[in-house]
């Protein structure tokens, strides 16, 4: 595809679709699905006009990344963590990002951010530390100046993830300063339920949302979801509640998960599921019959609360690895949390737009051009074999196109034998 990006485009063609459905998919500004219509095979691509030609592609949704840390991500080879928990991932980052300036991590957050972008990605929430130090905004300055990059690219969302210990007044500054929500981890707090009060305080003096680091661990009674879904229940409805982790879910006896689901429900709080760090993260204290560390996936779907997933942190203190691609997410909800391939996509593409409060997107009359086409013949083997081959649409403009070329030695006839 040689035109340069952003490209804008008019129509889609010969896509298939997850049904197995192929279709021409027409588009009109600003950014919007016009039609999708079954596949005219005959009616040449007119790519002088905006069109594509998509044979050979899957057309997904674009996926969501609902709970990343771009300020944290990339840090793992500079500060050379140990392998370990959730305590020593937090001990480790603390002590470490001491080391980075506004620049480096500007840095390390394009860079991710980019990597989420050719991966498909075209909208993502950030959880962005508040500092120790005489600096403390440093990271969060950084992000917004990456926002700002890439605002014709991709929507960035940014949670200002607010230790316990950091007076009101700082969470007040970084939502001046351009964050977005109110964020922070009340479970690691000494007091869990005063944490949770405090923060949606802030956030209600304030009119915005929260997206608060919820339950992240496997045992114990001091898990604070229950309180959260009943301060935030009466909101307004579009404001912004979403609980990040929710572990412990996953190991709560049914006579306690099921009225608890029933509350979370009410309160019309969004849930995020990060398979890959909590399956790193968690089960460490259990070597026998080691828990999964994921949340109550089919119980959550099943109580119909807005379910979401995501990849958390990219090569950190909190996980070594990660491809920056919503199609691992899906293939280990798929995996370790027993959803099927569509319920799995879903949760990376259209479940994790609603809980970020973004419009509706796809391959659908009147919704955003938010599209992902990936080369491949179907959904399931789309997820299974993560082509590199992607063509990313924003906003109804081609904003990223990978290609791969592969060269593989192949044996003489006379060589193979068939048993």
């Amino acid at each position: 595809m040689e035109q340069p990006l952003p490209h804008r485009v008019s129509r889609l063609c010969g896509a298939m679709l997850p049904d197995g459905s192929v279709v021409d998919v027409s588009l009109r500004d600003p950014g919007v699905v016009a039609a999708v219509e079954p596949h005219r095979a005959e009616r040449p691509v007119d790519s002088a006009a905006g069109e594509v030609d998509l044979r050979g592609y899957v057309l997904l949704t674009a996926p969501a990344e609902p709970h990343a840390h771009l300020d944290k991500a990339l840090s793992w080879d500079t500060l050379a963590p140990p392998l370990g928990d959730l305590g020593a991932a937090i001990s480790s980052w603390r002590a470490g990002c001491a080391v980075f300036t506004e620049q480096s991590f500007h840095e390390r957050a394009l860079a991710a951010a980019l990597a989420l972008l050719r991966n498909g990605t075209t909208a993502v929430r950030t959880h962005v530390d508040l500092l120790d130090g005489p600096d403390p905004l440093r990271g969060l300055r950084a992000v917004v100046g990456v926002r700002e990059r890439l605002r014709e690219l991709m929507d960035v969302q940014i949670v200002a993830l607010t230790p316990n210990t950091a007076p009101a007044a700082l969470v007040h500054d970084a939502l001046d300063a351009g964050a977005d929500l109110v964020g922070g981890a009340p479970h690691v707090a000494p007091d869990p339920i005063a944490e949770t009060d405090r923060l949606l305080d802030i956030a209600e003096r304030r009119g915005v949302g929260v997206d608060l680091h919820v339950d992240e661990f496997l045992d114990g009674d001091h898990f604070m979801l229950g309180h959260f879904a009943d301060r935030v229940a009466d909101w307004p409805a579009e404001r912004i509640r979403t609980a990040g982790h929710c572990c412990r879910l996953s190991t709560l006896p049914a006579e306690e998960l099921e009225p608890l689901l029933k509350t979370v429900a009410h309160s019309g709080i969004g849930v995020v599921s990060l398979p890959v760090t909590n399956l790193y993260l968690q089960g460490r204290a259990h070597p026998v019959s080691t828990p999964r560390g994921l949340t109550a996936l089919s119980a959550l779907l099943a109580a119909g609360i807005p379910l979401a997933a995501g990849a958390d942190n990219v090569r950190d203190p909190f996980n070594p690895i990660g491809r920056s691609d919503a199609l691992e997410t899906a293939a280990l909800l798929i995996a370790a949390g027993h959803l099927d391939p569509a319920t799995a996509a879903h949760l990376v593409t259209d479940g994790a737009r609603a809980v970020l409060g973004l419009p509706a997107a796809g391959p659908r009359p009147g919704a955003a051009a938010e599209l992902l086409a990936v080369r491949g013949t179907g959904l399931l083997g789309v997820i299974a074999d993560a082509p590199a081959d992607r063509v990313v649409v924003h906003r109804g403009a081609i904003v990223s196109v990978s290609e791969t070329t592969y060269r593989t030695a192949e044996l003489a006839a006379t060589e193979v034998s068939v048993p």
